[in-house]
């Protein structure tokens, strides 16, 4: 006799990984912006520094319009405040105590989107994952100290953290980690510097530098996620937060055209399905779409 089959289905599950990029990263409330509008769910986020303080505050449950609010206003001086720290120019517990009295909630176990934010170890150079449970305050604060400006953080072991954009600076792997079928990366870095032109100095020299070897390591994570938008804003400096609605406008734009591939990888698949067979199907179809 043959066996029935079950005509049950499920949603493939969508997990987006944010990118740090300093103030560039309020483009990523743009893709957030239209996701909300297109009935796009988001089931996980992980975030690396400026990712990490924007996707964290989605993952708590705050308002999209809120977090919009937030893009517009948000200064370097609602940060960090100047320290006699011969570890960085700046304290960061000032973005701390922000997210504290802001977020619904800082707790990761507390928050209605399981997230992850990624810093890193100062000691051993390897990537600090704090997901699940724990302080999410101090993880993103962490994830955002960029080393020689904010003087590191210290965890509860004694860890000297700083910015995970030094080693996973596109989360992508992280977010898979979560449990999604389906990853969606937002790199906001992914045009580099734009309005610098070519470089006329031993700095400008070392910043391109710096740039090429950031984009060699995040070429990797962009080729394990299925969808990758990449918000046009190489021409704005990673310093201009006032320039929020040019950043907003430009996840706007990018999010906009991933919408159609990111609709395919979305189709329930039936339970018989393997989650093999279902991440061939979505991998063959961001293939011909690219």
């Amino acid at each position: 006799m043959w066996r029935k089959v079950s005509k049950k289905t499920q949603r493939p599950r969508l997990a987006l990984a944010l990118s740090g990029g300093a103030a560039r990263g309020i483009a990523h409330v743009g893709v957030m912006k239209v996701f909300k509008e297109e009935g796009i769910p988001v089931d996980f986020v992980a975030g690396t520094s400026a990712g990490a303080l924007v996707g964290g505050a989605l993952a708590s449950g705050m308002p999209l319009e809120e977090i919009e609010d937030i893009g517009r206003s948000l200064r370097w001086k609602d940060l960090g405040r100047m320290t006699l720290s011969r570890l960085g120019v700046q304290s960061s517990a000032r973005m701390e105590e922000y997210i504290r009295e802001r977020f619904p909630v800082t707790r990761f176990e507390e928050m209605p989107i399981p997230f992850a934010a990624v810093a890193t170890d100062l000691h051993t150079g390897g990537a600090v994952v704090m997901r699940d449970a724990g302080d999410a305050a101090f993880a993103i604060r962490a994830s955002c100290a960029l080393p020689g400006w904010y003087v590191p953080a210290v965890d509860e072991a004694g860890r000297q953290l700083v910015d995970g954009g030094l080693v996973a600076n596109l989360p992508t792997s992280v977010a898979r980690s979560l449990g999604a079928e389906v990853v969606v990366a937002v790199d906001v870095n992914y045009e580099g510097a734009k309005f610098l032109g070519s470089p006329t100095s031993i700095l400008g020299v070392l910043l391109q530098t710096f740039i090429v070897v950031q984009r060699t390591a995040v070429a990797h994570q962009r080729q394990i996620a299925d969808v990758c938008i990449s918000p046009p804003v190489g021409h704005i400096r990673w310093d201009e937060m006032q320039r929020a609605d040019e950043f907003i406008a430009a996840g706007v734009e990018a999010a906009r055209a991933a919408i159609p591939t990111i609709r395919e990888l979305l189709e329930p698949h039936t339970a018989e399905e393997p989650n093999w067979f279902h991440l061939r199907r979505a991998r063959d179809k961001q293939t011909a779409k690219d």
